[in-house]
């Protein structure tokens, strides 16, 4: 939502907003200008001519219920979003259920380096960029969340579909509506980039390692975990990529991004300039501190195919123990999910599960972090800082400290970390 009000700002509109906490977000706001209210019933709703809100606030709230009292224009965020991408001459919508972010962060510093007019929507905070940058209106760069079926609402000059994993399974009538749905996505686009061999199906151009892809990557070598190999198009070497970043999953991350870069004609040289300059996207395997000399890395992930990505990179950079704090994100999630969960989760040797990140949802116990605990041998489980220290006091210099999840996780332990 933040970054969203700064395209806004740029596009000389005036914005206020309300949060349930005071964050580095609505610092950031406040520094531009922007009026954050904290409270709970916000009367300067009666005075908006649209009220934007995001899909974690219910229908009773207090800001939604006065803004239907005054007969106010009511937009959720997706909406907003698919408005938005009128505002522009082309629009590359990045979906799909893991990578999304970095991804779109591959195409800004791609878009930056071929010097074009663009505006980049960054669902996380790309370490250079943040999560918004406003050059120009030529090209609007933007993830297309899956969620409540919001992507649908947007219709692409250019989309990239990442992958069809399964998520937000709450909102669909089962895994085959899901796919229906990014079929639909790819349908809607004028043209679409897709993982090669994906159930999404063929789109008009295809990325990935296999060598039947479109755009596939050769002589892959790894350094220290970090990844550089050749970009093939179509059967001919096209340029060189050193990625910046961790893990070998963002071979195809930075593929997807050449792919839909090609199809907006941009030339191989800003390509290999703009992913060698990409360093990272906040909260994707990030260090945030260090415990007894031991680096502590933070990452997003909270789906098992992400743990799993994750935990792979992990072992390529880690020569002592690897301790890992898990909190599941959403009751709906580790439910639907749960042995997918259990299976990915079950090797590691030092596992602390924090208390679940509920988000938008009520209490289920069948999907609670308790439950999982349960259910994965040696793990441990965890409602407060006090037991995260205890998890972490044998920790040394040669071990690795993973914190994972989409949650607050992130920032009690790295509160934690500048409080010891």
């Amino acid at each position: 939502m933040s970054a969203l009000a700064k395209i806004l700002i740029s596009m000389g509109k005036i914005v206020c907003g309300s949060d349930r906490v005071h964050n580095e977000y609505v610092c950031d706001l406040i520094s531009r200008g922007v009026s954050v209210s904290l409270d709970s019933d916000d009367a300067r709703v009666e005075k908006c001519d649209v009220l934007v809100y995001t899909d974690a606030v219910k229908m009773d709230d207090p800001h939604i219920l006065r803004a239907v009292k005054a007969n106010k224009l009511i937009v959720p965020r997706g909406q907003l979003l698919a408005t938005l991408c009128g505002c522009f001459k082309s629009t590359i919508a990045v979906a799909g259920c893991h990578g999304k972010t970095t991804c779109t962060s591959m195409l800004a510093h791609i878009f930056a380096c071929a010097d074009k007019q663009f505006t980049v929507h960054i669902g996380g905070n790309d370490n250079a960029f943040g999560n918004c940058r406003v050059v120009g209106y030529d090209y609007f760069i933007t993830e297309a969340c899956e969620f409540n079926k919001n992507f649908l609402l947007i219709k692409p000059d250019i989309s990239i579909i990442l992958n069809t994993d399964a998520d937000h399974l709450e909102c669909y009538d089962g895994e085959e509506d899901l796919l229906r749905s990014y079929r639909l996505f790819a349908v809607n686009s004028k043209k679409s980039a897709c993982l090669y061999g994906d159930r999404c199906g063929r789109g008009d151009v295809t990325f990935g390692t296999d060598e039947s892809a479109d755009y596939r990557a050769r002589n892959i070598k790894s350094a220290g975990g970090k990844y550089s190999f050749d970009v093939y198009e179509q059967g001919r070497k096209l340029c060189h990529a050193s990625l910046n970043v961790y893990g070998r999953h963002n071979i195809v991350n930075a593929l997807a991004a050449v792919s839909a870069s090609r199809l907006a004609g941009i030339r191989a040289e800003a390509i290999e300039e703009g992913l060698s300059r990409f360093a990272g996207v906040e909260r994707r395997f990030e260090k945030i501190g260090e415990i007894n000399g031991c680096e502590v890395i933070a990452d997003y992930a909270h789906h098992p195919r992400e743990i799993t990505a994750t935990l792979r990179a992990a072992a390529e950079v880690t020569s002592g123990e690897i301790y890992v704090i898990f909190q599941p994100h959403t009751y709906s999630r580790t439910k639907n999910l749960f042995g997918d969960f259990v299976n990915c989760l079950s090797g590691i040797d030092n596992l602390l599960i924090y208390k679940t990140f509920a988000a938008r949802e009520y209490f289920d116990a069948e999907g609670s972090a308790l439950a999982l605990s349960n259910a994965i041998k040696n793990s441990r489980y965890a409602e407060s800082e006090r037991e995260i220290k205890y998890f972490l006091r044998n920790v040394s210099g040669e071990d690795k400290v993973f914190v994972l999840g989409a949650g607050d996780i992130y920032y009690i332990v790295r509160q934690m970390l500048k409080s010891n």
